[in-house]
């Protein structure tokens, strides 16, 4: 974890640190992380779903207050909406309790209002390389479209939100509504050139360990070891 004495950082497994007893947080493995300043106790949470109450009280215990919503992309185990049968909490029960930021890439917008059924004016809708400051902390917004088309990754003092672009092995889905191979293997090599020091954590939980630097996942994660995008392709574009 960080050890920035201003950064507030928290990772947050489903199913383990909230929304306990949920079959489908538990299966789904789901990270969720507040990122904050806590000189003045702001903090921004990332990809908030099943029960966001819990995620609002474990800021407040640590004397933090929501302010904004952070998401990697649309689909429903990280914002919110109907999955499998189910019907997952997210960013919807946050803005019925209050007023939040909700910071998304401009290619998402269209995909969360559908999923989530937000509106438009709900949404701070951004391009690639915007900055969004919570108190002093500075977060960089890294747009990895592949697994849908505004995927996005943060990046704030040497650590990497990956979201389902990068995990510690494998990466996101592309046969989905809106995946799009070549341009994962784009994203994947944006990632790639990232320091080696630079801190990945994931948008799930499907290693053993919950973060790795980006040297660390280099030695094991297959995505990233073909360098030419036919040869990627070959292997992972179907």
């Amino acid at each position: 974890m960080p050890t920035d004495d201003n950064l507030y950082f928290r990772q947050l497994l489903s199913g383990h640190d909230f929304a306990i007893g949920d079959p489908l947080a538990l299966q789904m493995a789901n990270f969720v992380y507040l990122i904050g300043d806590r000189s003045t106790g702001e903090c921004a949470v990332v990809d908030p779903a099943y029960a966001v109450d819990d995620i609002v009280r474990v800021a407040a215990a640590d004397d933090m207050r929501i302010t904004d919503v952070m998401a990697t992309h649309y689909h429903p185990d990280h914002v919110g909406g109907s999955m499998m049968g189910y019907r997952i909490e997210g960013i919807t029960t946050l803005l019925e309790a209050g007023s939040f930021r909700v910071h998304v890439n401009e290619n998402e917008v269209p995909w969360v209002v559908r999923t989530t059924g937000v509106s438009e004016g709900d949404l701070v809708s951004h391009e690639a390389g915007d900055c969004v400051h919570v108190g002093d902390v500075a977060i960089d917004l890294v747009h990895t479209p592949g697994h849908t088309p505004g995927s996005q990754c943060f990046h704030v003092r040497g650590c990497l939100i990956s979201g389902d672009t990068l995990f510690l092995d494998g990466c996101g889905r592309t046969d989905l509504p809106g995946s799009d191979a070549e341009k994962m293997f784009e994203s994947l090599q944006l990632l790639d050139s990232l320091p080696d020091q630079t801190v990945v954590f994931p948008g799930h939980r499907y290693s053993v360990p919950p973060s790795e630097t980006l040297a660390e996942v280099r030695t094991h994660n297959f995505v990233l070891k073909p360098k030419k995008k036919d040869q990627w392709l070959t292997i992972f574009g179907s």
